[in-house]
């Protein structure tokens, strides 16, 4: 055996076996996943393959959204990275870190991607929330700001000053800080 055929068992092991879920897309569909991608969700490698990666969310709505999010980081800088809640094969809601990579380096960053997801599901626990307020928690733990994510959403900085006071009159909170405390860092779905 030679040093090629080493490396690409080496590779593929290390795929196979890495501790978070690793999965390829092609235009938003699975190509490929680890085995710890497809536990993570509730399933088994073979049935997410050429699946849209709509089924993992809890929302069709937020599979959509969150496109928009990403698509520009992925073009400027070639990498994505957030913390979102996603949706596993039985409909149990859970927090993951997600890491992207555009494989893809004229045109649609998303037409190749790799990505990484860690559950983070010990750590952080889901908290009823809507849609909505899950999408603006979201970007505080980003350390965003209203007007940066009244752009990013598409509503005005005035709506996302509601939400927010919304939320810390929700959970008893006297500042961005001690909510995102409370939340653990994350939300869950009415």
């Amino acid at each position: 055996m030679d040093s090629a055929q080493t490396i690409d068992q080496l590779d593929l092991l290390a795929f196979r076996n890495a501790p978070v879920g690793i999965v390829m897309t092609e235009n938003r569909v699975i190509r490929t996943c680890n085995p710890a991608f497809a536990a993570m969700f509730g399933y088994e490698p073979g049935q997410l393959r050429d699946q849209s990666f709509a089924i993992l969310y809890p929302t069709y709505e937020e599979f959509v959204r969150i496109r928009d999010v990403g698509v520009v980081p992925l073009r400027e800088k070639g990498r994505y990275s957030d913390e979102r809640i996603m949706a596993r094969s039985d409909g149990s809601l859970f927090w993951c870190r997600v890491r992207g990579m555009t494989l893809t380096h004229s045109g649609d960053p998303l037409d190749k991607a790799v990505w990484s997801f860690a559950d983070l599901s010990h750590e952080r626990p889901v908290m009823r929330l809507t849609t909505r307020e899950r999408q603006i928690v979201m970007h505080l733990g980003e350390g965003k700001t209203s007007k940066e994510i009244a752009r990013i959403i598409g509503i005005s900085p005035r709506t996302i000053e509601t939400y927010r006071a919304k939320l810390l009159k929700k959970f008893k909170s006297s500042n961005v800080a001690e909510l995102l405390g409370k939340l653990g860092g994350m939300p869950q779905l009415d």
